[in-house]
């Protein structure tokens, strides 16, 4: 049996419409509280989990793939394979600030951001020193009450910071969601992941 681990949240239904049409699942059952499932074949079983755990299951084995966005993979590096981008649930991270922000190079910047490794990478490549501000959700607030500088965060439409008066400031990279393996898992079921990965290609690319 191959061990799918599948994002909840903003991923979960352009992930599994994608499993539909590639033929990987033949049916998708009302989760209601349901986390794990089976398809008809029984030869494939899926759960559902936080995007941000995703890699953790695959990483550990508890799944043999995934899908996860390439922000949760370049945040927290699990020792995985990444096989393929999916190109579904794109968006980019970014570095925002309030509308006529600037940057003043002699000041350390004050960030917040949930993505702490994407950013502190990000500045020590343009070589300013920051101060980083881990918040998990509301993001864009820490600026609004001056509590930052400027935020890290994907942005899809950017209407969330047009509506509180911010704008991108420069994109640190685009984002989209990718298929990740377990390394043991792609040793001993390599034609079950590979057949998979060929399927989920050809509907990509379709």
């Amino acid at each position: 049996m191959l061990n799918i681990a599948l994002p909840k949240g903003r991923l979960a239904d352009k992930t599994l419409d994608m499993m539909l049409r590639a033929g990987i699942l033949s049916s998708i059952e009302d989760s209601g509280r349901k986390l794990v499932f089976e398809n008809a074949a029984g030869d494939i079983r899926y759960f559902l989990v936080k995007p941000w755990d995703v890699p953790v299951y695959v990483e550990r084995g508890i799944a043999d793939v995934g899908v996860a966005g390439k922000d949760v993979i370049d945040e927290n590096s699990p020792d995985v394979y990444e096989l393929m981008d999916l190109n579904i649930g794109k968006c980019r991270l970014a570095v925002c600030a309030v509308n006529g922000y600037r940057d003043d190079p002699s000041e350390k910047i004050r960030v917040a951001t949930k993505f702490v490794n994407c950013a502190k990478r990000y500045y020590a490549s343009i070589g300013r020193d920051i101060e980083v501000i881990k918040l998990n959700g509301s993001i864009e607030l820490a600026p609004l009450l001056n509590m930052s500088d400027v935020i890290v965060d994907l942005v899809e439409t950017g209407t969330t910071l047009k509506e509180n008066n911010m704008g991108v400031v420069r994109e640190i990279t685009k984002i989209s969601a990718r298929l990740i393996a377990n390394k043991a898992s792609y040793r001993f079921k390599r034609g079950e992941i590979d057949l998979l990965t060929k399927k989920l290609g050809e509907t990509a690319n379709a």
